[in-house]
Parts: structure tokens; C-alpha cells; sequence
């Protein structure tokens, strides 16, 4: 079988490891805080959220772009390519930060500090966010991928609401419990994992439009439709089948 040149598969791949990146790396240094006008149910009036999760539903809506146009072989690729990112990340980060300071130089009094706060995550997060990149796409790129043949290609908004409606479930299950057990409120982690559940599925809904556009023309320039009949859908597996 000849492997097809595809002629914007690496900038969906460049763009989904970007996002990703930057939703590890920059937002989860800050928490957000909105006061809601009434209280929501499990929710309260307070909205609490890390602010890489405004961001973080974008790599779900590449995943999608990723297996519904090239299929579940090609978006494997890409997320064992984002896991791999995340991993040299986390271990720059760990080396810049631990690396000695030259005492002579002064602003390394005020970065040294900034270092250890915007990237010196803990273990427990660093961990959380890694299991949860993991388990979370590939639910996400097997689900779609399953539902695509099921309903023999029609219906994508539902292919992409429910793969991330499950996708965005196990993330949000892997990641707070793992990271934050015992360190906030039952309450609180509650609160939180619902919320975020609930906006990055709501980010889903509101970006269905743009994925339609999207896939529609990457369909027809790479003249490329895959339907996952015959996929090994083993996680570990880097074939083109």
C-alpha cells in the first residue's frame, strides 16, 4: 500500500501540539476566579477554572479534524508526537529551573522565582496532565473513529460532541482526582472537574460550525475521507493501519 503525501497533515499536527503545549505549560500557572450573577447547581456562584483550560478544548477539535479527515492511524501518530512534546517540556523545564543561578547577574534574583512557579509544576500534576493528554485523545480518536463507520460517515456533529462529550470525561476524571485529591475540598474538586467538563464540551458545541468548514475543505484538497474499517486501534501501535 503507497502512503499518500498529504499536503497539510504536519500543520494540523503542528498546530494540535502547540495548543497542547501551551495549555501545559502556560495555564495551569494561573487560577480563575468568576463571580456567576445566581449559583448553579454543584457549581455554585463562584467559577473557579485554570486558565489553560480556555485553550486546551482546541487540541480536542484537532483531534477530531485529525481522524475524521486522515483516520485513527494518522491522529495516533500526532498524539504520541504531543506526548513526546510534553515530556522534553517537562524535562527542560526541570533543567532551566534547577540549573545554578549566576550570582552576579541581578535579575536572575526576580526570574529564578518566576521560574519555579510558572514551570516548576508538581509531580502530581505533571503526571495527571500526562495520563489525562493520553487517555482522554485516544478515547476521543477511537470513539469518533468508531461512530464515523457506524454511521457510515453521516451526522458529524454528532461524531464530534459525543468523542469529546467521553474524551473530555476521562481527561477531567484522570487529571483533578490525580493532581488535587486531598489537597482541595471534595466540594471543590467536585465543582471544578463539572465545570470544566462542561465548558470545554460547550467549546465543542459553539466550534462545530468552524470543524465542519475545516474538514470540508481539508476533505476535498487532500482528497481524503478515511473510514477506519480495517484499524488496529491498539494505542501503542505507530502503523499506518
Amino acid at each position: 500500500m503507497v502512503q499518500k503525501n498529504y499536503k497539510y497533515l504536519h500543520f494540523i499536527m503542528a498546530g494540535f501540539v502547540t495548543v497542547l503545549l501551551c495549555s501545559n505549560l502556560i495555564g495551569p500557572a494561573k487560577i480563575c476566579a468568576i463571580e456567576l450573577p445566581v449559583a448553579l447547581p454543584l457549581i455554585g456562584s463562584l467559577l473557579v477554572f485554570g486558565a489553560g483550560n480556555l485553550f486546551f478544548p482546541i487540541s480536542y477539535i484537532f483531534g477530531d479534524i485529525l481522524t475524521e479527515v486522515y483516520g485513527y492511524a494518522q491522529a495516533r501518530k500526532v498524539i504520541w508526537a504531543g506526548f513526546a512534546a510534553m515530556i522534553f517540556a517537562t524535562c527542560m523545564s526541570q533543567i532551566v529551573i534547577h540549573m545554578p543561578s549566576h550570582s552576579a547577574e541581578p535579575f536572575n534574583a526576580t526570574l529564578q522565582p518566576a521560574l519555579e512557579v510558572v514551570f516548576g509544576s508538581t509531580w502530581r500534576i505533571v503526571i495527571a496532565s500526562m495520563i489525562a493528554f493520553w487517555a482522554g485523545d485516544f478515547v476521543n480518536a477511537y470513539v469518533l473513529a468508531r461512530v464515523k463507520v457506524w454511521t457510515q460517515g453521516r451526522h458529524l456533529w454528532f461524531r464530534t460532541i459525543s468523542s469529546t462529550i467521553l474524551g473530555q470525561g476521562v481527561d477531567s476524571l484522570i487529571f483533578y482526582p490525580i493532581a488535587f485529591y486531598g489537597t482541595w475540598s471534595n466540594e471543590g474538586l467536585i465543582s471544578v472537574i463539572l465545570f470544566n467538563f462542561f465548558f470545554k464540551v460547550l467549546v465543542e458545541v459553539i466550534m462545530t460550525p468552524g470543524t465542519y468548514f475545516i474538514v470540508g475543505r481539508l476533505k476535498t484538497f487532500e482528497d481524503e475521507d478515511h473510514f477506519d474499517t480495517e484499524t488496529d486501534f491498539s494505542p501503542f501501535s505507530i502503523s499506518d493501519k
